[in-house]
């Protein structure tokens, strides 16, 4: 496929650029492969006062057009030519929703130019192949490619608990990936657990997720894990190597926790359909909690529910509360907050291991374990050890961010892989930021930043679904 197939019209003059809260621009508006640009210089020479828009088309969620139609003339036969009827003054108007949730709005002279340009724009922003994207094309000055790949290694991070502690290893059992398609090359263990009972305890949880150190805490030697659930099925399957490795965690006469992401009930339905969750007679040293956490669709409806309401100009504040409230994105907030604190109260308090899982491990589990280490660890409140976590718990730990980060709020398609769980972790992070004010390095820009980034971007780092695919690519993009 070539970009210039889905462009059907790539420039058109006296345009007129406006928004929400923005002056409007007249100028020259013209589309390319990735960007949709505006320049209000006439001569495309850039002016003081010249006003220019560089919008990835990317970041487009959803295309609105409307056009009008002033009328029609005849204008008068020429040498005996047969009388020709033309559209007088027709001119259309295009609303583009971004993913990063503004809103502009283009009046574009000529019908025909306006559907052009909402076709070519609706086209563009389609495109789903990776490879096709902009991190693939976009060279930024004086930056090599592998500078940006790796800055937060893992080895790097291993290196700090093993000067604590030799009871953990790095193991490159998954060094190719087919023991788990979704964990990075290489994974902490337990030192005392072999490779080989690894991949036995890899079959046991779906996806391939078995148990992996996700945080040592320094203090008690407590550490956190996390992984996909057990696969016991309505006849209770069991499997030894998983059992081993779970109690090779806690001491004689230790106990540990197992925080899972689901309800009781959603817990005993998958177990009906192959899934399930650990069994006290098998694991008898793990107490089981539930602290359930909605994803997928309910998740997805609550952001499109709090984006319509915050864009209700009409709403008195009494209206406005009452559908912040119906939305109830910040009850779900609010227990993702307390499920992370429950799991920092078990490690330090408690002085007790916790284990936290879901269903695949890839999306609430994760919410619950980076949340949990901003709350733990002032290493990952500062710029660096923040985007180090964000290295190990989302990118490296398989956060499916090319499905969950498909479209944003506005998008008339509503598919059932995505979901704003990186969302939901950031704004847990800007409340924490709200209520402790000086115990974060970054502030709400960095937070910003990286919303917009992980929906839209010029750079490779939230592009595909785990460390296999980003391999698969050969490093192409920059990050």
């Amino acid at each position: 496929m070539e970009f210039s197939e889905l462009i059907k019209t790539a420039t058109v003059e006296s345009v007129v650029l406006g928004g929400r809260g923005l002056p409007a621009v007249r100028g020259t508006l013209c589309i390319t492969s990735h960007h949709l640009l505006l320049s209000s210089c006439p001569g495309g020479d850039a002016q003081p006062g010249t006003v220019e828009l560089w919008l990835l088309i990317r970041n487009v969620d959803a295309v609105e057009k409307r056009v009008q139609n002033l009328g029609w003339y005849q204008p008068p036969r020429t040498n005996g030519s047969p009388r020709d009827s033309r559209l007088a003054g027709s001119s259309g108007t295009i609303t583009l929703r971004c993913k990063d949730l503004k809103v502009l709005q283009l009046e574009i002279p000529g019908m025909e130019e306006c559907l052009n340009i909402a076709s070519s724009i609706e086209a563009l922003s389609s495109v789903d192949s990776v490879m096709m994207m902009y991190p693939f094309f976009y060279r930024p000055q004086d930056l090599r490619l592998e500078e940006g790949w790796h800055l937060f290694p893992l080895e790097q991070y291993f290196q700090k608990i093993a000067a604590q502690t030799n009871q953990w290893r790095l193991s490159d059992l998954n060094r190719d990936f087919t023991t788990c398609p979704t964990y990075p090359a290489g994974v902490i263990v337990p030192a005392a657990v072999s490779d080989d009972t690894l991949r036995r305890a890899a079959r046991f949880r779906q996806g391939g997720r078995f148990p992996v150190l996700s945080y040592y805490h320094p203090s008690n030697g407590t550490v956190m894990l996390r992984s996909s659930q057990p696969l016991t099925g309505p006849n209770r399957k069991r499997c030894p190597e998983d059992e081993v490795l779970l109690g090779t965690v806690l001491d004689e006469g230790e106990r540990g926790f197992i925080i899972d992401t689901r309800s009781a009930q959603a817990a005993k339905q998958a177990r009906m359909m192959g899934g399930g969750t650990e069994p006290k007679s098998s694991y008898p040293q793990w107490k089981r909690l539930h602290r359930p956490l909605e994803r997928g669709r309910p998740l997805q409806e609550s952001f499109i529910k709090l984006v319509e309401a915050c864009n209700d100009a009409s709403l008195s504040m009494d209206r406005w509360l009452s559908r912040l409230e119906s939305c109830r994105w910040l009850s779900h907030v609010k227990a993702a907050l307390s499920t992370a604190c429950l799991a920092a109260q078990c490690l330090d308090r408690e002085e007790a291991s916790v284990l936290v899982h879901g269903a695949e491990g890839t999306d609430t589990t994760l919410l619950v374990t980076a949340l949990a280490q901003v709350i733990l660890d002032p290493g990952c409140r500062t710029m660096v050890g923040f985007q180090g976590l964000l290295e190990r718990e989302w990118i490296e730990a398989g956060h499916p961010f090319h499905l969950r980060c498909a479209r944003s709020a506005y998008s008339h398609a509503r598919l059932k892989q995505e979901a704003p769980l990186f969302l939901l972790f950031l704004d847990c992070v800007w409340q924490l930021s709200r209520q402790f004010p000086f115990s974060l390095e970054f502030g709400e820009s960095l937070l910003l930043a990286l919303f917009d980034n992980a929906y839209a971007s010029d750079y490779g780092t939230f592009l595909c679904n785990n460390e296999k695919e980003r391999r698969v690519l050969g490093g192409a993009c920059v990050k």
